[in-house]
């Protein structure tokens, strides 16, 4: 990682507050860029709140063009890490067995079909559509129910923690870890004062990074951001042979229920967060009823509806399991914010809406374009309309 520093300094052209993905993304590339950013980090290290406990999984199968491009500029960066940023890509252990997407529903597979041809339209075209048949020959796990899938070979898994710290290496930037932000205030004569536990700083401009904290630490200003808080819980099962090790991440695409081999088992999730906002923690309680819901058969929405060897494994006493629990940060959208405040040197780059791993390292570029007015605008501005959508989480 970023060498850690110990005393802060007492003035900085630019401080990125979080040290999460989305915060070294913008490091790196605002030092790409010619800026001299600093990055300050509440907990003792960075990619420690939400990126860890992220499925670490990328792909290019979106239902909107702006996300695409993100994940492809995003994509492009995992697979030439080593000529792009100057660092070693081994440790990022980036594997390809790609996305599937399984339906048990004619109406489902006609939407698949439909999606499909929207993508390719795109530019996607290596994107395919499978009969069930077609789909079991690839994946014998699947359900004899599963009608249509749809798939893509290239999409696949990134290790988090090691992305974030080969960015924030590769930056070069000053990180100051548990370095909360307490205080953040306007100068009259342009900039900002920054008060943390380890003492001020100025700053030239501010980048918020703070993944579920970047609307409180806006607030601090005046700042609205329209942010919410969701938790998100992760099954993970460390060991169970009965999981193909080289399986796609397999999603059912009639309830969102999710699995990707990892470990010597997998990771299990169910859709997309639902119910009411929550105020951001540090330590996110985990909901009890998590893994009995897509681990036990008898339950509507079961990775066994579509992959039948998890009811297997559960009839068979073979699972054990815990449950890791991180929060999304959503948008009205479902897209990022990447822009410039309505406060002139205030600048926000969250609200990834669960696609961060993905999404980030491009939006970290976009954001140091503006800040180096490379860029003018772009249709993640936090200041555009936002168009309440349904989109895929996963």
């Amino acid at each position: 990682m970023s060498k850690v520093e110990g005393v802060l300094p007492a003035g900085a052209e630019l401080v990125i507050i979080g040290a999460g993905v989305v915060g070294a993304a913008t490091a790196f590339w605002t030092a790409r860029a010619g800026l001299s950013p600093v990055v300050l980090e509440a907990l003792p290290a960075p990619a420690s709140l939400t990126t860890p406990v992220s499925t670490g999984a990328f792909r290019l199968q979106f239902d909107n063009l702006e996300e695409t491009r993100l994940a492809r500029e995003s994509v492009r960066l995992f697979l030439d890490f080593s000529e792009i940023t100057g660092e070693d890509s081994g440790p990022l252990a980036v594997r390809q067995p790609g996305y599937l997407w399984a339906t048990t529903s004619e109406d489902r597979a006609e939407e698949q079909r439909r999606l499909a041809a929207r993508q390719h339209s795109w530019g996607q075209t290596d994107i395919e559509t499978l009969t069930g048949d077609e789909a079991r020959r690839r994946f014998p796990y699947l359900s004899p129910e599963v009608v249509h899938a749809r798939y893509r070979a290239g999409d696949g898994f990134v290790d988090p923690r090691a992305l974030t710290s080969c960015l924030l290496r590769a930056s070069k930037a000053p990180l100051h870890t548990s370095c909360r932000v307490v205080s953040l205030r306007e100068r009259p004569s342009g900039g900002f004062d920054i008060g943390t536990d380890q003492g001020p700083i100025r700053a030239e401009q501010v980048v918020i990074a703070a993944g579920p904290f970047s609307a409180k630490l806006a607030a601090l200003l005046g700042e609205e951001l329209p942010l919410q808080v969701r938790p998100r819980h992760k099954v993970v099962v460390p060991d169970l042979a009965r999981v193909p090790p080289d399986a796609p991440m397999t999603i059912d695409d009639d309830t969102g229920v999710h699995w990707r081999p990892a470990l010597s088992g997998a990771h299990v999730l169910d859709a997309a967060p639902r119910g009411p906002d929550a105020e951001p923690v540090e330590d996110v309680p985990t909901d009890p009823d998590m893994a009995f819901r897509v681990l036990d058969p008898s339950r509507r929405e079961a990775a066994a509806r579509i992959s039948p060897f998890w009811g297997e494994a559960w009839r068979r006493g073979e699972l054990s399991w815990t449950v890791d629990s991180g929060q999304y940060t959503m948008t009205p959208d479902r897209r990022p914010l990447i822009g410039q405040t309505s406060i002139e040197g205030m600048w926000v780059n969250s609200g990834y809406s669960g696609h961060g791993i993905m999404c980030s390292p491009a939006g970290g570029r976009i954001l140091a374009d503006l800040i180096t007015s490379r860029l003018e605008d772009s249709p993640f501005s936090p200041h555009r309309t936002f168009v309440k959508r349904i989109s895929d989480h996963i």
